[in-house]
């Protein structure tokens, strides 16, 4: 490996964002996947939720090779895949995640109103039902994106790009793309798997 290609590598995982994560459940087309698999790696996410329950995961999109159009992303994503809600959620919760879903209701707040230097996971439903009733259960809130259009909805792909860069925007704000070299566990074995390090 070139001092150049590790340099950079490096300062690509010291920009990981792991307290940010995206769900897709039972999202149906591979292109949008494909599409904010590239987002996600763009602003540093690192892992990855496909949860598919009631449809079965595209053929177009296996967990070994991803689409075309995501083969670059994919190769320095951490893809987490389940076909149980209860399960996705526990792992989740388990890693101290606050579940938000892209779901309108009353009680839905403004993304611009969100707290991105918590630690989230940003649930995105099927491109026609949206967000299981199940799932919405195991959430603790909704948001959404403010429209004035007469045509109030986004393409899945677009809507999670438009919430990832207000995320993106708010972090960088913080501070959390500014952090020395992490010794953080996870961020360690990536280093690890990127052959930046040996295993000891």
């Amino acid at each position: 490996m070139t001092t150049e290609r590790r340099e950079k590598l490096e300062r690509v995982l010291n920009n990981r964002q792991i307290d940010l994560t995206i769900v897709f459940e039972n999202v149906q087309d591979p292109h949008n996947i494909s599409a904010v698999l590239r987002t996600c790696e763009s602003v540093g996410i690192q892992d990855i939720y496909i949860l598919n329950h009631t449809i079965p995961l595209h053929p177009k999109f296996s967990k070994e090779l991803g689409t075309r159009s995501s083969s670059s992303a994919w190769k320095w994503l951490s893809i987490h895949y389940f076909d149980n809600v209860a399960d996705c959620v526990k792992d989740l919760k388990e890693k101290d995640f606050k579940l938000m879903a892209t779901h309108l209701s009353s009680e839905a707040i403004d993304l611009y109103d969100v707290n991105f230097t918590e630690k989230i996971a940003l649930v995105f439903g099927n491109e026609r039902k949206g967000v299981s009733h199940q799932m919405l259960t195991f959430c603790d809130s909704n948001f959404i994106i403010p429209q004035v259009g007469i045509i109030q909805s986004l393409n899945i792909s677009v809507a999670c790009a438009v919430s990832l860069y207000e995320a993106f925007r708010q972090k960088k704000l913080a501070g959390h793309y500014h952090r020395k070299p992490s010794t953080n566990k996870r961020l360690q074995q990536l280093k690890i798997d990127w052959g930046l390090e040996e295993d000891k």
